[in-house]
C-alpha cells in the first residue's frame, strides 16, 4: 500500500481544528436538545464513524446511537450514481424520537435526502442533519443542514473517516488528494 504522503496535496483541516469544531458542535447539540425528549444519533456508515465517536463524547445529554449503511457510489467510488440503496437498516424504533443524522460529507445531497425521506416514514419527532463537511458548490438537492462542521471547496478529500478505495480513513486530519499523483500510482501498480 502506498504511503499517503505520495499523493497528499494539502492538509485542508488539521486534527486540532477538527476536534475544536466537533467540541463546539457537541455543545450546540446538547443545548438544542436539552429537555426535548429522546435523541438518537444515526451514523451513516462507514465514513461517519470517526465523526460520530468524537461527537457523541462531546454531547452532554443522554442519547442513543444507531447505524445505517447506504450505497450511492458507482464503480471506483468517486462519483455518485444517483441511485441510493439502504444496505443496513436501523434496529432501533425511532417513532416519536428526535433523530440526528450524522454524516461525514454532503456533496450532491441525493444520499442524505433519500435517507431523510426513508426515515420520515417511521414518524420520528424530528429529523435533522449534522455533517462534518459540506461541499456546498456540488449541491443538486436542497438539504437543510442544521449542524455543519466545515464548508469545503470541491476537492477530493480523505482522512478522518473518508477513504480512498477503502483506505486512509484512520488519518486524524482531512487531506486533499492530488488526483494526478494518485492516478499515476494506480496505473503503475496494475
Amino acid at each position: 500500500m502506498q504511503d499517503y504522503h505520495d499523493f497528499l496535496s494539502e492538509v485542508l483541516i488539521p486534527a486540532e481544528e477538527l476536534q475544536a469544531r466537533i467540541a463546539e458542535l457537541g455543545q450546540q447539540i446538547s443545548r438544542d436538545y436539552q429537555d426535548k425528549g429522546e435523541l438518537v444519533l444515526v451514523c451513516i456508515l462507514r465514513g461517519g464513524v470517526l465523526f460520530l465517536t468524537d461527537l457523541m463524547r462531546k454531547i452532554s445529554i443522554p442519547h442513543a446511537i444507531e447505524f445505517m449503511a447506504v450505497s450511492s457510489y458507482g464503480v471506483g467510488g468517486r462519483e455518485t450514481s444517483g441511485q441510493v440503496r439502504i444496505t443496513l437498516d436501523l434496529n432501533l424504533d425511532i417513532f416519536n424520537k428526535h433523530v440526528l443524522l450524522v454524516e461525514d460529507i454532503i456533496d450532491s445531497g441525493h444520499t442524505i435526502s433519500a435517507v431523510t425521506d426513508f426515515l420520515a416514514t417511521r414518524h420520528p419527532a424530528s429529523i435533522s442533519v449534522c455533517t462534518l463537511l459540506d461541499k456546498e458548490e456540488r449541491r443538486e438537492v436542497d438539504i437543510p443542514i442544521r449542524y455543519r462542521g466545515f464548508t469545503i471547496p470541491n476537492k477530493f478529500v480523505f482522512g478522518y473517516g473518508l477513504d480512498i478505495d477503502d483506505y486512509y480513513r484512520n488519518l486524524p486530519f482531512i487531506g486533499v488528494v492530488n488526483l494526478e499523483k494518485y492516478a499515476s500510482r494506480l496505473h503503475s501498480t496494475r
